[in-house]
């Protein structure tokens, strides 16, 4: 009796590797996608949408810029990003803004006045510029909004009437972003910012949309 007894448990046990075997591939498929579902919140120093309000901007048709060469004054100009994506510059004609930075339209004109210039320094700012950003979710007014200048996500929830406290959930406020085929989602802890603690500001970019979800509630 004793031997029977124990050829069972062995089978028993054969049974139950086997079968874990069989579950494995399954429980790490499934790992795997709530990894990717799933993305913690950013760290505070973590929560800009670029290294500062600048940096983010991407010109688009319909910016006005204004263009100085501090040594040579007799450059400067106020020029609209036309619809084919061009400015029209003193000298040298045509100038593709649209898609570029800031920063690196000023590079391409330092390179292309390289040989008129005292110096090699021209700054670019966006004079006037309109972009929409998208705001859903446990808000008072969701919608789009449209901003003339660089917004963070705080200010677009509060031009969509503020959050809707009886439900929101200010701790894991969603950002999505496309850029091309690739979407990128960023988490807000905000509650941080109505507490008035100190982070850095996180900027949207054209076409963000902002996401306040509600409380997790038990039934």
């Amino acid at each position: 009796m004793t031997k029977n007894f124990i050829a069972k448990i062995v089978g028993a046990s054969g049974r139950i590797v086997r079968g874990l075997k069989q579950l494995a591939p399954g429980l790490v498929a499934l790992a795997l996608f709530a990894g990717c579902q799933t993305q913690p919140p950013l760290p505070p120093a973590a929560l800009q949408g670029g290294t500062n309000a600048t940096d983010i901007i991407t010109l688009r048709e319909g910016d006005v810029l204004k263009i100085s060469f501090p040594a040579n004054a007799n450059l400067n100009t106020t020029e609209p990003v036309r619809r084919d994506g061009m400015i029209s510059m003193p000298l040298i004609g045509e100038v593709k803004a649209a898609g570029k930075t800031p920063k690196l339209l000023e590079a391409d004109l330092v390179d292309l006045y390289s040989t008129q210039l005292l110096s090699k320094e021209v700054t670019v700012e966006v004079q006037s510029s309109t972009f929409p950003v998208y705001v859903t979710g446990s808000v008072l007014k969701a919608g789009r909004i449209m901003s003339d200048h660089p917004m963070t996500a705080f200010e677009a929830i509060m031009e969509a009437g503020g959050f809707d406290y009886t439900k929101a959930n200010l701790k894991a406020v969603a950002v999505i972003r496309q850029e091309g085929d690739h979407v990128q989602k960023f988490t807000l802890n905000l509650k941080r910012v109505m507490d008035g603690k100190a982070g850095a500001p996180f900027y949207l970019k054209p076409g963000d949309t902002i996401y306040v979800p509600e409380k997790f509630t038990w039934f």
